[in-house]
Formats: structure tokens, C-alpha cells, sequence
């Protein structure tokens, strides 16, 4: 069957870091890139200019004075800019708290552009600036790593406060949330080959009960609501970009039974999977 590619981060840096400056006159390749998932997030931070990319079959469009980011399971394209001026960032998964992973990956849709005001403009822009400096005139320098660590957690940080998030997951009940990130986390893992709420929740040493009322409790959405919008992400995934049959795909979800795959998508979208895959989206 075919497979999404995977974008791993260890082959262009071994810092966990990669950032990149878009300039109102570069010049970019008029090629096709094929889709393809990361090992990694990345983040797009506009000035100035334009920019669109396709995420997970849905267009984007990102203007100035906008930040925007991509989850390592999504599948997307390359972003193609319009007279843009800003900063593309990857980072490692592993550089990324519990705490503002449960901020970007906590909402139930497609994450949207977050427009910045003045203000936090000129605040990324001192620290992506200074960032984008560190890599260049500090690499001898032993606390290199370090620093530029650090200066990626601030921007983190203030990433997920412009997203209104963070404020509610501090708020929230601790045990919640992190039951709630573990849960993502496994599903993520598992979830062509596990598909009962209830074994998740033996997974994780907690009733069933109790963990659907944390997960509801932080994403306002139950357990199973999740587990089927996976699976429904992953066939549109694979619908989209491979060749695979309907009958190959359900098997490389986990269903037995193709026929009930169809039925379960039919119901969860509105159309059959050959439907969906004729809309070229």
C-alpha cells in the first residue's frame, strides 16, 4: 500500500530547530511538492504579503500580522507565499511542553491563522529575530543549545497565548489535562489498531467514565467523538494522497469488515469514501 511521507527533522539539523526568514523578493520553485506528513510542528509567522497551503484538504490562507501552525499528523503541502515577509519555524515534538502541546492539539477543527496585534508583532519579531541570529554567531559558544532552546520556548509560549488557550488549560483541573494529553497521545499511536473508548481508558488505569469526563471536560467532546474523528482524518488522509482501494484503506484502519468502513464514513461525512476522493480536494 502506499504511504504518506514522513518529514523527519534529524535530517536537516540536529538541533531540534530549523527557522528560515521569507523576503518580499525571494524566488521559489514553481514545482509540485508532494504531500506529506512531519515528524515535527511547524510555524509560519507573516509580516507582511500573503501565503496559502493546503492542510489536511482544507485551503489556508495566512495574511500579515498573522501566526499560524501545522501538527505532525496533518498532511500538507508547501506553503506558496505572495510578496510575504516572516519566519518559518520547525521544532522537535520533544521541545514542546505537555502544557502548550494541550494548547495547540486541545481544539476539535482545523486550527486557523491567529491575527497578532501591533504589539505582539514587535515582540515576535525582536525574539525570532534573535533566534534566527543565534544559530550563525554562537555555534562555538558551549551554552549554544541552550539558548536557543529557550528562546524557542518563549516563542512557544507566546504562540499559545495568542491563541487564547493557554489560559484555559492552566485553569483547568490538572489531572484532566494531562489524562487528556496521554489519551491524544495514544490515540495517535494506536488508533488503527484500537477503537474502543474502554481500552483507552485500561490503557491509562481509569474507568471509562472517568476518563470520558476528563477528555469532555478539556476538549468538550467525549471519547468517542475523538476516535472517530481520527479515523476519519486518516481515511480522508489516505484518500487524498495514495492510490490505495477503499477495501486496502479499511484494512489499514483496522476494519475488518469494508462495508461497515463505508457505512462509517457515509455516516461521520455525508458521502461514501469514492465519493470523497472524486472531490480531488
Amino acid at each position: 500500500m502506499n504511504t504518506i511521507p514522513i518529514d523527519q527533522l534529524k535530517n536537516k539539523t540536529n538541533t531540534g530547530l530549523q527557522i528560515k526568514i521569507f523576503k518580499r523578493d525571494d524566488k521559489y520553485e514553481d514545482t509540485p511538492q508532494i504531500a506529506h506528513r512531519d515528524d515535527h510542528y511547524i510555524f509560519f509567522l507573516l509580516k507582511s504579503g500573503s501565503g496559502s497551503l493546503k492542510v489536511d484538504s482544507q485551503e489556508v490562507s495566512i495574511s500579515g500580522k498573522e501566526v499560524y501552525y501545522i501538527l505532525p499528523t496533518q498532511v500538507h503541502h508547501r506553503i506558496k507565499v505572495n510578496s510575504a515577509e516572516g519566519w518559518f519555524l520547525a521544532v522537535d515534538v520533544s521541545l514542546i511542553k505537555p502544557d502548550l502541546r494541550d494548547a495547540f492539539e486541545q481544539g476539535p477543527n482545523l486550527q486557523l491563522p491567529c491575527k497578532l496585534t501591533s504589539d505582539e508583532l514587535k515582540r515576535y519579531t525582536a525574539l525570532l529575530n534573535l533566534l534566527h541570529k543565534e544559530p550563525t554567531e554562537r555555534q562555538v559558544d558551549k551554552y549554544y543549545i541552550t539558548i536557543i532552546h529557550s528562546l524557542a520556548q518563549s516563542f512557544l509560549a507566546m504562540a499559545a497565548s495568542s491563541y487564547h488557550t493557554i489560559e484555559k488549560v492552566v485553569k483547568m483541573h490538572k489531572r484532566s489535562a494531562e489524562l487528556t494529553r496521554q489519551f491524544k497521545a495514544l490515540l495517535t499511536a494506536h488508533v488503527r489498531t484500537i477503537k474502543s473508548p474502554s481500552a483507552y481508558a485500561s490503557k491509562l488505569n481509569v474507568s471509562s467514565g472517568y476518563l470520558n469526563e476528563a477528555v469532555k471536560k478539556v476538549t468538550g467532546s467525549t471519547v468517542s467523538y475523538w476516535i472517530g474523528q481520527e479515523l476519519l482524518s486518516e481515511a480522508k488522509r489516505l484518500l487524498n494522497y495514495t492510490e490505495a482501494d477503499v477495501k486496502q484503506i479499511a484494512h489499514e484502519l483496522g476494519y475488518s469488515d469494508y462495508a461497515y468502513f463505508i457505512r462509517t464514513f457515509r455516516k461521520m461525512s455525508g458521502m461514501s469514501p469514492l465519493g470523497f476522493r472524486k472531490l480531488k480536494v
